[in-house]
């Protein structure tokens, strides 16, 4: 089988950066709603983290619409290619939505919004308790399907990789290439 076409290096580096901060993100979340010790420092990380994700999927939206995605390999046919499609587009969707709830959310429990440990954000709800209430719950529902989503996806993935053997994965990871392999090269 050849070697299927990959994401431009930039995609790449964007999709290993967002799972990178939203498995960080998830974890700490849940964490934190665990535990009365550390509450204090565990929301100040997993705020930061909220405004990375959304900052860097603001970028992979606008990489997404300048680049076009690689072919499928020929194992993919059409009725799963638009199923991958429309899940793709619920993850970019719920990336986006869940860290604006989350601000929203400490908007509305009327708390300063605050980042970086420095960097203060507007508010972009109105200081309400029904307001933060239905807003906390989102936030929740959110963070369980995303969690849901994301490992369709990488079950996905390990099924094409591991028993349909079409290299899926190598569309989205980067190659090292050995010493020798670099002299050989030029």
């Amino acid at each position: 089988m050849t070697v299927p076409s990959r994401f431009t290096w930039l995609s790449r580096l964007l999709h290993w950066l967002t799972a990178a901060l939203v498995f960080a993100a998830l974890f700490i979340g849940f964490v934190m709603v665990n535990s009365v010790a550390s509450y204090a420092q565990l929301i100040v990380v997993h705020k930061t983290l909220g405004v990375l994700i959304l900052v860097v999927m603001v970028v992979r939206v606008i990489n997404r619409l300048t680049h076009h995605p690689p072919a499928w390999p020929s194992t993919i046919g059409t009725l799963e290619g638009k199923v991958v499609g429309l899940s793709e587009k619920l993850l970019y969707a719920l990336l986006l939505l869940q860290p604006l709830i989350g601000w929203a959310m400490i908007s509305a429990a009327g708390e300063p919004v605050v980042v970086f440990g420095s960097l203060h954000l507007p508010r972009i709800a109105p200081f309400d308790a029904q307001v933060f209430w239905v807003l906390r719950q989102a936030h929740s529902v959110i963070a369980y399907t995303l969690m849901a989503t994301i490992a369709a996806h990488i079950s996905a993935v390990l099924f094409h990789t591991l028993a349909l053997r079409d290299r899926l994965i190598e569309r989205m990871t980067f190659r090292f290439r050995s010493k020798a392999d670099r002299s050989r090269l030029g």
